[in-house]
């Protein structure tokens, strides 16, 4: 009895930590993994599967994108072997009626019946035969068969011959349908013991951010919590859903491979909630009515503070962060004058486009053929000492600014239009190095401009918040500086109203 309950929980121990092998990517925002289920599937490969971002999908021994994998797993107690004729025993899995292979036909017919895009795989720690014919055709690289050694014969008389032979005969079907089928047939040695699983598993639980278990510690909650879960009903997992639930059994950590993710929203979009894939989100949207800030004086007394503490902390023992910014554009520009340029740190910023991109000032080479940055220098008040810079990379703003400057800010003597020489768009900065390049450029303009002497510079910014917290990033070199919102929305004034001032008085 004891020797029983010893093989039931080793079995679900190798489960468990297979699924956490797979299920761990989820955190990875770099893994192209997007979903992973436990016990839920076709019958006899419902032990594990996982689902590929189609945009980033593993392919198969084919080269065609692969978007699904159910897996198998079957653990053994004692070492042994295994060939192409236990796949139509149905004792080989335990069962009553129905091999692997019959069950495996019925899976390819409801999920790949053209033979592609899904792959049914055994996962054992048993090992195919030596002798076998079918060991030759499987591939050590994706452990997938090889057609071209499954066909690698005319007749049934040859070894792979008889594979196919016993094959068709025991499913009741043709060769072209057996092809289609053997196209979708995986198998895979786990060959580790559980403890070397587990040694494996905690490196990649450090990458992702989960807690390590110390090895010295003999209860590792990983292999009990997805069966609580399977109990719960918690079969299916995404990214968001499987952050939470991680969270929720106290199991995140600190990545130690990958940066941190913070968030800092002051508006929210209504299907991809910061708290769901950052490790802390800073939530300033109370401070707000819609888009319309409450108080004025809060950007001073308790939006900047409470950001500059947020920031300083996040990077205090981090040097390499990721940022998700759904904030005013003030806020993105004093997100970086926090992480300056000098700071140290390495930030990647996600930036909204028609999709979530991931913009940093190397993610690629320089391209001499993008946009750099038109500049115009316009004369408004002669008495002034101000200067007012009208940044129009997404849209032009210069009319918009300048109508502002000439009616409400008497004080701004020249103003400084400053826009992509292709022409403002959507499209007009191509990443993070060209953000940051432009950063720069827009840094010396204003510097140019600056010369003979300027009190305060009024910026005006139209841009992703790449660009903005990059030059935000030189506020020291850029002087004091006043940020201002515009109302887009024309709910108000349908123009711009102050924001906040760097450095604050305070500093």
């Amino acid at each position: 009895m004891t020797q029983a309950v010893t093989v039931r929980r080793d079995g679900d121990t190798f489960q468990a930590r297979l699924f956490w092998l797979h299920a761990a990517r989820l955190l990875d925002p770099d893994s192209p993994v997007i979903r992973v289920g436990f016990e839920t599937g076709p019958k006899s490969f419902d032990d594990i599967w996982v689902e590929y971002d189609p945009a980033r999908s593993a392919l198969d021994q084919y080269g065609d994108p692969l978007r699904r994998e159910h897996m198998q797993c079957k653990w053994h107690v004692t070492p042994d072997s295994y060939g192409y004729a236990d796949l139509v025993d149905p004792e080989f899995i335990n069962a009553n009626a129905r091999s692997l292979l019959q069950r495996a036909r019925e899976a390819q017919l409801a999920y790949a019946p053209a033979g592609s895009g899904v792959r049914f795989k055994l996962v054992t720690n048993w090992r195919l035969d030596r002798n076998d014919p079918l060991r030759e055709m499987v591939g050590n690289r994706s452990g997938a068969i090889r057609l071209d050694r499954l066909y690698g014969s005319v007749t049934d008389n040859s070894k792979a011959g008889a594979v196919r032979k016993a094959w068709r005969e025991h499913l009741s079907i043709d060769e072209t349908e057996l092809r289609l089928l053997a196209r979708t047939l995986a198998f895979g040695e786990a060959i580790d013991t559980l403890d070397a699983l587990r040694d494996h598993l905690d490196i990649l639980l450090g990458f992702v951010g989960l807690r390590r278990i110390p090895a010295n510690q003999s209860a590792f909650p990983y292999d009990d919590v997805v069966f609580q879960w399977m109990a719960q009903g918690r079969l299916e997992f995404d990214r968001a859903a499987f952050r939470t639930l991680c969270a929720r059994e106290d199991l995140l950590g600190t990545a130690e491979g990958a940066p941190r993710v913070y968030g800092v929203k002051s508006f929210e979009h209504a299907f991809d909630r910061l708290e769901e894939r950052c490790h802390a989100v800073l939530d300033l949207i109370p401070s707000f009515d819609e888009r319309y800030i409450r108080s004025d004086s809060d950007w001073e007394t308790t939006l900047y503070p409470q950001l500059r503490s947020f920031l300083l902390a996040a990077a205090k023992d981090h040097p390499r962060l990721r940022l998700a910014l759904d904030a005013h554009v003030t806020l993105a520009f004093a997100a970086g004058s926090v992480i300056d340029i000098k700071s140290g740190r390495q930030v990647e910023l996600e930036q909204r486009s028609t999709d979530r991109r991931l913009w940093t000032p190397d993610d690629l080479v320089s391209d001499p053929t993008w946009p750099t940055v038109a500049t115009e220098l316009v004369e408004l008040h002669q008495d002034g000492s101000d200067l007012a810079v009208a940044i129009g990379l997404t849209h032009d703003v210069s009319a918009d600014v300048r109508l502002y400057c000439e009616t409400k800010l008497p004080k701004v003597r020249r103003l400084l239009i400053l826009s992509p020489s292709a022409g403002a768009g959507a499209q007009s900065v191509a990443c993070g190095r060209h953000a940051f390049e432009l950063a720069d450029a827009t840094t010396s303009a204003i510097r140019a401009a600056r010369a003979g002497g300027v009190s305060l510079t009024h910026l005006f910014v139209a841009a992703p918040n790449a660009f903005t917290f990059f030059l935000g990033q030189r506020q020291r070199v850029l002087g004091p500086v006043r940020l201002y919102e515009f109302d887009f929305e024309g709910a108000q004034t349908r123009s711009y109203t102050p924001a906040l001032t760097l450095p604050l008085r305070s500093q």
